[in-house]
């Protein structure tokens, strides 16, 4: 058994390890062959030769990331130590997958192999349809790639939008005026948002109109030059508000529709515009469909378990 000593230099322990070392728990998740022991300023791994020195090479990214950004965090930690890192010396944003750098150091890329997918076929197509169950990143990766098509000044301004349909609530039960009781809908979006601008300049996009979120309803009569523009929770559309809305695209303009058919908030006997376009889009030139499932999924872990039973039974008889 061989041993490897590496300094943190001048970094803070907690701000590399975290509150009760819970990120050197990651560490040792990742390299379960090692035994890492932290004393000091220093880190001290022991086994075999070929897996210390895959060790050094990754552990040194979470310092290069630290030293770069003054933060780290357990999702920065998993994919600087991710088996899809190749551990050649330098940080993945300096890689082309990473779509984005976020507030605070985030580094906001396709993290699966259907999210890939996804920002290819948003590359390749004007129109693109991403199709999957919650916290498959969906929405995420589609708003990182708006904003990152705004900052390359591709285009000139990104519209978000959503319908309101209510899920299983009384919209009109919700107290305030139209906009407080439509910002719940169009919250993850915001959320989205934040991850990846500072917020004055969040703030000020949505002032001056650079960047706009609004309800379906509010895109009617419209066209979209130099926009991209994201449809949020569209198997809540129906048919003719789909076609409404993918009929809005301009010149220079990108269109992303996401969407998870298992969660229908439409009426019985409502047909989702979603689940309808599949029949009469998906071998028009042009547009891409991506279909997610619980690989993908990047929440909880939980989440994945509670999608797969779900599903399960959904099957029964």
């Amino acid at each position: 058994m061989s041993e490897k000593i590496i300094s943190i230099g001048s970094h803070h322990p907690p701000d590399l390890f975290g509150v009760n070392d819970r990120n050197l728990e990651l560490v040792q998740q990742a390299f379960p062959k090692l035994k890492i022991i932290f004393r000091d300023n220093f880190v001290k791994a022991m086994g075999e030769e070929a897996e210390l020195a895959v060790f050094e090479a990754k552990f040194s990214l979470l310092l290069l990331h630290l030293e770069k950004f003054g933060r780290i965090t357990q999702s920065d930690i998993s994919q600087l130590l991710g088996k899809e890192n190749n551990s050649n010396g330098e940080l993945p944003e300096f890689s082309s997958e990473v779509l984005v750098h976020g507030n605070k150091g985030m580094l906001i890329r396709a993290r699966t192999e259907n999210q890939r997918k996804l920002v290819t076929a948003v590359d390749t197509n004007d129109l693109v349809f991403a199709i999957g169950p919650a916290g498959t990143g969906k929405t995420y990766t589609a708003v990182a790639l708006a904003v990152r098509a705004l900052k390359n000044k591709e285009i000139q301004r990104i519209i978000l939008t959503r319908p309101a349909v209510e899920a299983g609530e009384n919209l009109g039960f919700l107290p305030g005026d139209l906009k407080e009781k439509l910002d719940p809908y169009l919250q993850p979006l915001y959320d989205a948002l934040k991850d990846m601008l500072p917020p004055q300049k969040l703030l000020s996009y949505i002032e001056d109109g650079t960047i706009e979120i609004a309800p379906l309803a509010f895109m009617r009569g419209r066209t979209l030059n130099n926009a991209f523009a994201i449809l949020d929770e569209a198997q809540n559309t129906t048919p003719n508000q789909l076609k409404m809305f993918l009929t809005r695209m301009g010149n220079a303009a990108k269109f992303i529709v996401t969407g998870d058919i298992t969660q229908i908030d439409l009426p019985k006997q409502q047909t989702s515009g979603l689940i309808h376009s599949q029949d009469i889009l998906k071998d028009v030139p042009g547009i891409g469909y991506i279909y997610l499932d619980h690989r993908d999924i990047v929440r909880h872990k939980l989440v994945a378990r509670i999608i797969t039973a779900y599903g399960n039974e959904s099957k029964k008889p």
